[in-house]
């Protein structure tokens, strides 16, 4: 379960939600817990968490070292502040600034290389899904961001399913529509890579997740997971999500 906090919270705010949090989902076993604060936020979070089953995440990276690329921030500088995860290719990155599959691909290679666990999203729009275009879609973003690459060379990675229309609209998909594409998923990445890769990558479900519909999504045998914006800002609200009911 994973919250991505967008460009919410300021050090201090981000710091006194992770301590609510921590104490939420100290006895939660059988489910990693990863937040992802802003970057002037990750070592005020990190400093709470380093002793919490909590991992700390960033909202993205730039695939160069080191350089003269005013506003990005490294794979190192990550990794420094403590990181373990990053998310790559989230659909405001892709709608905001740009971001190509081309730009993903080099994300994620840069994250493998510095040892960083890329959270790689990928959804379709409304217009695309009402086109009927959604596997078309997904099946491109997968296959070109991940291109090149050696099953070694992404071990652990984590997918995000995150339906466009659904992200901080109020709209879920259904269990069954998330089901649906989160098989689709699986069985591209065994094309890829293997049956035995594409069992052990985790699916991770995004938009408008909710302590209500956690449960009946989760229950789903191809969702393993939640990658949660809004409802995460809240340590209350996330702790639910996080000790949701099977």
């Amino acid at each position: 379960m994973a919250g991505n906090w967008k460009m919410f919270k300021t050090a201090d705010e981000a710091a006194q939600t992770a301590v609510a949090l921590s104490k939420l989902v100290s006895k939660t076993k059988d489910v990693e817990v990863m937040l992802a604060p802003p970057f002037t936020a990750l070592a005020a979070v990190a400093d709470v968490i380093k002793k919490t089953p909590i991992a700390l995440g960033a909202q993205n990276l730039f695939w160069e070292e080191e350089g003269a690329f005013t506003g990005e921030i490294s794979p190192r500088m990550l990794v420094a502040c403590g990181c373990r995860y990053v998310i790559i290719g989230h659909s405001e990155r892709r709608q905001y600034f740009n971001e190509t599959d081309t730009t993903v691909k080099k994300r994620i290679k840069a994250a493998v290389k510095h040892g960083l666990c890329p959270v790689f999203c990928i959804g379709e729009t409304e217009k695309e899904r009402e086109s009927e275009q959604t596997f078309s879609v997904l099946d491109k973003q997968l296959k070109k961001g991940l291109e090149g690459m050696f099953a070694a060379d992404i071990d652990g990675l984590v997918v995000a399913y995150e339906p466009v229309w659904a992200i901080g609209t109020g709209k879920t998909a259904s269990k069954e529509q998330a089901q649906e594409v989160h098989q689709f998923i699986r069985l591209q990445l065994a094309a890829l890579y293997g049956d035995e890769f594409a069992q052990a990558v985790r699916i991770q479900y995004g938009g408008s997740v909710k302590p209500g519909n956690v449960s009946e999504l989760m229950a789903m045998p191809d969702i393993d997971g939640a990658l949660v914006g809004g409802a995460s800002l809240d340590a209350d609200t996330f702790g639910q999500i996080v000790n949701f009911k099977n």
